[in-house]
């Protein structure tokens, strides 16, 4: 009986302690706490992290973080902004004729023949430490040679003992761009890029030549006009004609740096097999470094120990700057469902969240104007609220080859507006969206030059602007309208039966039903039957290809912050019948894309603006599109983080973000105190139900022993 109260006193003393000392849901165990761990998840495995090939969100949020191209997009600024990254200034152009002479930079595009940018990176700036660079006492590459035998212990990049590095030099810059057109890597821009940069696609039927003789390509025997370095720190980028958007793609990932002794490295036979590949392991410059990769359960970024010294940009000018980055590692876990995703984060186990539909009304509450703001509930957490509109548009668009919907008479106009307001997309954003978009004036998102807001920037056929507000004109308007085109009460002079108009969609299934129904309710208004044309993803393709399709709902996200990339949707010659481009609508308007050309190659600046000022206004008044919205996003962070600000076109923001680990520390623990008194009460029943059963054996024993 001694011995079992001992016991169960030792028991609850731990079951005490340890409940006092750290939560037992901890999914981290402590780890990295005094390393400054930035905690985060993932719900699907990148499939590229090799900057050629990567294109997709959920693989840039860690590319971003390990490679540099040589410009970067601002923190805090907007309009977007290029500062340099490793460049020593942003990239010059220079225009030259025909005849190699060189323009002013006011040139005419018409006179320009090519560009050259020429830029400089930085000295001193050095690759992670990586087994690619490795080498012996005599200076030979220790791993570059590998035998099947020497890869048989290896399983992962920090499998390999040894490690090194080396400067960055323009020449690693150059070698990324010729691997746009490598014939085995498959880069979603070499075509585009082709068009632009001169030699390039020379290059690529070189390459390809290459391989189908079966020889093993090394880039560094290859040269082409369109990049070439001129000093161990300089490079050019030779382009056709006048593009000034070609600094932006300078800011991507397809030209950050890559060493040819890691892709030489890579390339080795059985380094596949075991995914020892830059698509698993990248090798850049930045500040972080991926040192674990397991798409079943996390993925680490470590802090780059060769990482040059930057400091916060808001700290330049205090005496205490801080040193970038500001954690020491991340740490992302895999969460392929969304509701324990957001039950961690409000216990504290991530750092940063976004807001489900499901847990709107728990997280966002309104005010009197209908702003959004932060439940108090999420306040007294210390939770903060960040929001920004991203820079891109939805929207439905009409067919202008359609003999219903399309054209440019003046009843397809008035048709087409009078739809444009009876669809009430603030509706349509507070029903479906929790509220997370603005309705949109134009193509322009805002955060993009060529963005007005307020009065000004009111499309005048759709709102008015009434107590500082823009509102969405009548269904009367509408209707009014509608007559004048032709249609009253949405019927078709000397026809039987209303007006019958054909949306094609992909959505189908229970999960589309509500918003394919509230679509019908919209044009409904209007008398009008819209019916819709559900289909699977490639016969939507083609129907938009073949510019069958009447009318469908479309999307765009900026590929970088310039007017152009969204104006470019409605050029002509970009149309999807013309050339397969961009403009799925097939708009066509001699007078805009007179204007856009001149446009495209202009600076930014008062005359730009008035450019697109009219360009939006022939736009408003042909209306090949419903505006639609540019969507919102709500970014969650708990009080222990710094500079949590979500920028939408920079995605190396990781380096930005601090955290208070003793105040984090002290959340969780408040937040996740474990209830043990249950417990308790099950080891005293235990204990009072086990004593008469201690007695009985006791006694039993003594009977033995007098026997």
């Amino acid at each position: 009986m001694k011995n079992f109260c001992f016991a169960f006193c030792i028991t609850l003393f731990v079951i005490t302690t340890v409940g006092c000392s750290s939560p037992w849901n901890d999914p981290h165990s402590k780890e990295g706490e005094e390393k400054m761990t930035f905690h985060s998840s993932f719900s699907e495995r990148p499939k590229h992290l090799d900057p050629v090939s990567s294109y997709s969100e959920n693989e840039a949020r860690f590319n971003a973080q390990i490679y540099e191209p040589v410009v970067q997009y601002h923190y805090t600024k907007t309009p977007y902004q290029l500062v340099p990254l490793t460049g020593t200034e942003l990239p010059s152009a220079s225009y030259f004729d025909e005849n190699g002479k060189k323009l002013g930079r006011s040139a005419d595009s018409s006179e320009v023949a090519f560009t050259v940018y020429e830029i400089e990176i930085r000295k001193g700036i050095l690759f992670q430490p990586h087994p690619s660079f490795a080498k012996n006492g005599s200076g030979e590459f220790i791993y570059q040679n590998l035998s099947e035998a020497d890869l048989e212990k290896i399983n992962k990049i920090g499998d390999f003992v040894n490690t090194g590095s080396r400067e960055l030099v323009a020449e690693d810059y150059v070698y990324q761009i010729k691997r746009l057109v490598h014939p085995k890597l498959h880069s979603p821009v070499a075509g585009f890029m082709g068009k632009h940069i001169i030699g390039l696609s020379k290059l690529a039927d070189a390459l390809r030549v290459a391989d189908s003789e079966g020889k093993l390509i090394d880039l560094r025997e290859f040269e082409f006009e369109g990049a070439k370095a001129t000093g161990r720190y300089k490079f050019e980028i030779k382009i056709k004609g006048k593009y000034p958007q070609f600094k932006y793609w300078l800011a991507m990932s397809f030209f950050a740096p890559v060493p040819w002794e890691a892709e030489q490295f890579y390339s080795q036979k059985g380094m596949k097999e075991r995914n020892l590949t830059f698509d698993w392991y990248p090798v850049g410059t930045g500040p972080f470094m991926l040192t674990e990769n397991n798409p079943n359960r996390r993925i680490v970024l470590k802090r780059n120990p060769n990482y040059r010294i930057e400091y916060h940009p808001a700290d330049l000018e205090k005496e205490k700057a801080r040193r970038l980055p500001l954690v020491k590692k991340a740490l992302f876990s895999l969460e392929k469902e969304s509701i324990p995703e957001w039950t961690k984060f409000l216990q504290g186990y991530y750092d940063t969240s976004g807001v489900l539909s499901d847990s709107f009304d728990q997280v966002i509450t309104f005010n009197s104007r209908g702003d959004f703001r932060l439940a108090q509930e999420m306040v007294n957490k210390g939770i903060r609220l960040e929001k920004a509109v991203k820079p891109s548009s939805s929207y439905m668009g009409f067919n202008m080859t359609d003999p219903v919907v399309g054209g440019y008479s003046r009843r397809a106009k008035l048709l087409r507006q009078a739809i444009s307001i009876a669809v009430d997309y603030e509706e349509l954003l507070s029903i479906f969206a929790n509220g997370r978009g603005l309705a949109a004036q134009g193509p322009i998102p805002p955060g993009i030059f060529g963005y007005v807001a307020g009065e000004e920037g009111v499309n005048k056929n759709v709102y008015d602007w009434i107590e500082g507000e823009a509102k969405r004109k009548s269904e009367e308007v509408a209707r009014s309208l509608l007559a004048e085109a032709g249609y009253p009460d949405g019927r078709e002079l000397g026809k039987d039966g209303p007006l019958t108009l054909y949306y094609d969609t992909v959505s189908s299934g229970a999960g589309s039903k509500a918003i394919l129904n509230w679509y019908r309710k919209q044009f409904k208004k209007l008398g009008i039957e819209l019916v819709v044309r559900a289909t699977d993803y490639n016969r939507f393709q083609e129907k938009i290809r073949k510019g069958t399709a009447q009318i469908f709902s479309w999307g765009w996200n900026a590929d970088y912050p310039d007017p152009e990339n969204f104006l470019f949707l409605l050029y002509g010659p970009n149309s999807k019948i013309v050339s397969q481009g961009e403009n799925a609508v097939n708009y066509q308007n001699d007078e805009y894309d007179r204007l856009f050309a001149l446009m495209r190659v202009s600076p930014n600046g008062p005359a730009r603006q008035r450019l697109i000022n009219r360009m939006v206004e022939i736009l408003r008044e042909d209306a090949p599109w419903l505006w639609g919205f540019h969507p919102t996003a709500f970014v969650l962070s708990h009080g222990w983080v710094s500079d949590a600000k979500p920028n939408l076109m920079a995605r190396n923001t990781l380096k930005y973000r601090g955290i208070d680990t003793k105040s984090r520390a002290e959340m969780r623990k408040k937040w996740n105190k474990p209830v043990i008194w249950p417990v308790v009460i099950i080891l005293s029943l235990l204990v009072i139900f086990a004593i008469p059963a201690v007695f009985v054996y006791r006694q039993h024993q003594g009977a033995r022993i007098k026997c």
